[in-house]
């Protein structure tokens, strides 16, 4: 069997990913990721920072080289350095690191634009440069700046570069698509131009994501023969970002014949950690770490899965540190609520299930989804329903809540097949619907229970439109009654709850009725 051939995996989430607008990392935030990166996640470089950005910039830079010469990881710490006279190599010697990555300029244009040099006089700068760093102890990997653009409209000056310096004490030519202007077939032709040009010199390639192609343009440098390839958590970086490390490492272990060293099962643990640290959350759709990637929310899709893993993948959640599930909601069927009541070990009949999924679908109507974390009340919600009879129910009502006002209610209830209406305000919403209720009872001549404990919970975790289980506690003649109530509103929870309770109560009196008949002659 023919051994795979290594890919390098560099990640500059600590460099370029923090070019994304708005964030910054501290010191300690910076050191504490790049112990993931490495000793976790296992990528084989980290990019952990510009030189002389601030001083800032200096400590945490100073503060990761140290942990890693203490630990056996100096050469995988890179920093981005500049041709300018011994400046920034200073600035690297001085913070401990002892690998820079020189930005040289990959594009003619920048060199005019920018320098205002001659490729010659180009060409010697970073020779000095090389020549500085090795006096210093410090290895040299070599960013072509603009490469993309300099493939194509200036690929006589990048093969220039590269002609002038591939005998220069350079570990790698990394080749990045500064602007993010390259679609895949221009990848693999100017990737492969390069590997065909130069056989034994090692080369990386650097994505951005402004056209959405930054994976598929890994996929062609790989396919072209790249040696390395840069990426950064969750696709952080300037402008649309880089090419994100969870995709990258999936398409390469599932798609090419590439070995690298990722541990694909800690991606998610560092993704969710990077999030916070960024404070950048991730899409919810980002593959292979968004929070719904590996949720099947079709009814069909679930019973598949129960039969046969019809609609598995290898993107198997397990490989990522995720875990499959199954989502609740006005699409799903019942094959998506028993996985999830089968994962909380709980066995319904038939004619349960159907009155489950139909309440289901009701809330997905109301909400966007519902958790597994929801269904326990659902279950007891639906199961209560079943057991009663309902010989009042509201019919309508309207509640009205102006600032500076009290809260108004208007309600129609029907009471044994009779319409009664009632209207009042209250200190609060549902002391106003309560206030409204009895002024029906009044005229009833009914007896009023009295509340003695009104609760209202969230199940563990659960958002702004998460679902209300209100549980309220009533004394009726001596007899407590405990009701509850489930809506993704708390009011309505609450009235669910309270109509329960006029019910219970009024079978407490009909029985009592018909037990002791009342005497009037």
């Amino acid at each position: 069997m023919t051994e795979l051939r290594s890919l390098e995996i560099m990640d500059t989430t600590l460099r370029d990913g923090e070019q994304t607008s708005g964030v910054s990392f501290n010191s300690k935030e910076k050191l504490g990721m790049a112990k993931l990166l490495l000793q976790s996640l296992k990528v084989d470089r980290i990019e952990v920072a510009s030189a002389r950005v601030s001083e800032g910039e200096f400590q945490a830079v100073q503060r990761i080289t140290k942990w890693a010469d203490e630990n056996g990881y100096l050469d995988k710490i890179e920093v981005l350095g500049f041709v300018d006279g011994t400046a920034s190599l200073d600035w690297i010697h001085a913070s401990g690191a002892r690998v820079v990555n020189l930005l040289a300029k990959g594009s003619l244009k920048h060199l005019q634009g920018q320098l205002k040099k001659t490729p010659e006089q180009h060409v010697q700068d970073v020779k000095d440069a090389i020549a500085y760093a090795s006096s210093l102890g410090i290895k040299v990997n070599l960013y072509l700046e603009d490469w993309s653009n300099g493939m194509i409209a200036s690929r006589e000056y990048v093969l220039y570069l590269l002609d002038e310096l591939q005998n220069e004490n350079i570990e790698r030519f990394m080749l990045p698509d500064t602007l993010g202007v390259m679609n895949q077939v221009q990848t693999f032709d100017f990737c492969f131009a390069c590997r065909e040009r130069y056989p034994k010199l090692h080369f990386d390639f650097h994505a951005h994501n402004d056209y959405d192609l930054a994976l598929a343009n890994v996929y062609s440098a790989v396919l072209a023969g790249m040696n390395g390839i840069h990426t950064t958590v969750n696709g952080l970086g300037e402008r649309a970002g880089n090419a994100p490390l969870a995709s990258v490492v999936g398409v390469i272990n599932d798609h090419l014949d590439r070995k690298i060293n990722v541990d694909e099962n800690k991606i998610n643990t560092v993704s969710r950690i990077v999030e916070t640290f960024s404070g950048i959350r991730i899409p919810t759709n980002k593959p292979l770490v968004g929070e719904n990637v590996f949720t099947q929310t079709c009814g069909v899709h679930a019973d598949g899965d129960s039969k046969d893993d019809l609609y598995f993948n290898r993107l198997l959640p397990e490989r990522f540190g995720r875990e499959r599930k199954y989502a609740l909601g006005k699409t799903s069927g019942k094959a998506n609520i028993k996985k999830n009541l089968e994962e909380l070990g709980i066995v319904l009949e038939e004619e349960t299930m159907k009155l489950i999924t139909q309440r289901v679908i009701e809330l997905g109507d109301k909400k966007e989804t519902v958790t597994i974390d929801d269904l326990p009340y659902i279950v007891s919600d639906v199961l209560n329903h079943a057991m009663e009879e309902m010989p009042i129910q509201i019919k309508h009502y309207s509640l009205s809540l102006s600032k500076g006002m009290r809260p108004f209610v208007s309600i129609n209830l029907e009471v044994n097949g009779e319409m009664y209406e009632g209207t009042s305000s209250g200190d609060g919403q549902y002391d106003a619907f309560m206030n409204a209720i009895w002024s029906i009872y009044e005229e009833l001549g009914k007896d009023k229970p009295v509340l003695i404990d009104y609760l209202v919970q969230i199940p563990p975790g659960g958002k702004t439109d998460a679902l209300v289980e209100a549980l309220i506690t009533w004394n009726y003649k001596g007899k407590e009654y405990k009701t509850k109530g489930l809506d993704p509103d708390q009011i309505e929870a609450a009235i669910k709850a309270t109509l329960r309770m006029l019910n219970l109560v009024e079978q407490h009196d009909n029985i009592v009725n018909e037990q002791f008949p009342i005497n009037n002659k």
